[in-house]
């Protein structure tokens, strides 16, 4: 028996509480970095006890995911908008956005993840020596997540 682990027709809805609340579709990948990746996460911290005795205990800890997109493309430029709508810099409030996201996979599989913010991206266009743009990430942090 084999299993199909393509990646093909990924599909992300993100809402953002006051930019996006309405939802945007993200669809334009990237090609030459990984265009939905989600790094291990730490759920049990551990010690020795005075007499070697191991003790384990759990740790809260976010859910981090990352976005890559093709630069300048729809979905770039609306995550630069929630970028910069999110960045603190003099002179000017920022947004706050509480953010949700819904990953649907190809084989129908749906993750939510919910009560994130925003934390990191690329806020310019930089060039690659190969002469191409780089393909542009962003970075999320979620409390929670759900699957279906």
């Amino acid at each position: 028996m084999s299993v199909d682990i393509s990646g093909f027709g990924l599909e992300l809805t993100l809402k953002a509480s006051k930019t996006f609340p309405s939802g945007i579709q993200i669809t334009q990948f990237a090609d030459d970095a990984d265009p939905f990746d989600a790094p291990s996460i730490q759920i049990m911290d551990k010690g020795m006890g005075l007499n070697g005795d191991l003790v384990v205990w759990g740790v809260a800890t976010p859910t981090t995911i990352t976005l890559a997109v093709i630069p300048g493309s729809d979905d770039d430029r609306n995550l630069e908008i929630l970028l910069e709508n999110n960045r603190v810099k003099k002179g000017s409030a920022y947004n706050r956005d509480a953010i949700d996201l819904t990953a649907k996979y190809p084989d129908g599989k749906v993750v939510s993840l919910t009560g994130g913010a925003i934390t990191d991206g690329i806020p310019l266009n930089a060039a690659a020596s190969a002469g191409r743009l780089k393909s542009k990430t962003y970075a999320f942090v979620f409390e929670s997540n759900a699957r279906s």
